[in-house]
């Protein structure tokens, strides 16, 4: 049985929206100011994911990286390009853009119920995605890459009240990922 796993980044105060600056938010760009040894590399330790497991995108964030990762030839890139990728979208996926690149084929709760039996599932960014799948109790663990920054705006990863184990914690450049489960679905605010 696999694991749906969010991976973000996110501030001190909750805040995931625009780490890169890419969205042009006001506040955008946080976590790019911490220089790349905060963003570069595995930092949420998906390793054998990327392997044998599924990263799971929003069309989005997906039309984002499709944009950077396939130009990048690092170890890290290599991992990230040749692994498995869905995407929750409702046009075509063209996978010349970004290789081993798919939509997925039945609405998001079915399709990750139905996955999730035989692999591993990490959500990389795609709020909205992330999201919905929390407010349906799917998500069993997620992995923040948490800055050492207070933005006081900004759109926030969790909706509501939710109770969260915490795993592990460990410093990996100027961040700490904290992994954490849940065996609770969400409490509704």
């Amino acid at each position: 049985m696999g694991r749906l796993i969010v991976t973000s980044f996110t501030t001190l105060d909750g805040v995931v929206e625009d780490p890169d600056g890419s969205d042009g938010t006001p506040f955008g760009g946080w976590a790019m100011r911490h220089g790349p040894q905060g963003v570069a590399g595995d930092k949420f330790r998906l390793g054998p994911i990327l392997e044998h497991g599924t990263l799971l995108f929003g069309r989005r964030t997906w039309d984002h990286f499709r944009t950077l990762w396939p130009r990048r030839d690092d170890p890290f890139s290599q991992a990230m390009n040749a692994a498995t990728k869905a995407v929750v979208t409702h046009r075509p996926v063209d996978e010349t853009e970004w290789a081993h690149s798919r939509a997925i084929d039945a609405p998001l709760a079915q399709w990750v119920r139905r996955e999730v039996v035989t692999t591993d599932i990490a959500v990389i960014g795609s709020m909205s995605v992330v999201a919905e799948l929390a407010d349906q109790g799917l998500v069993q663990e997620f992995r923040l890459l948490v800055f050492p920054t207070v933005l006081g705006a900004g759109h926030g990863l969790f909706r509501g009240r939710r109770e969260l184990t915490l795993v592990s914690s460990e410093n990996v450049g100027p961040a700490v990922l904290a992994v954490l489960t849940t065996d609770d679905p969400p409490e509704r605010s």
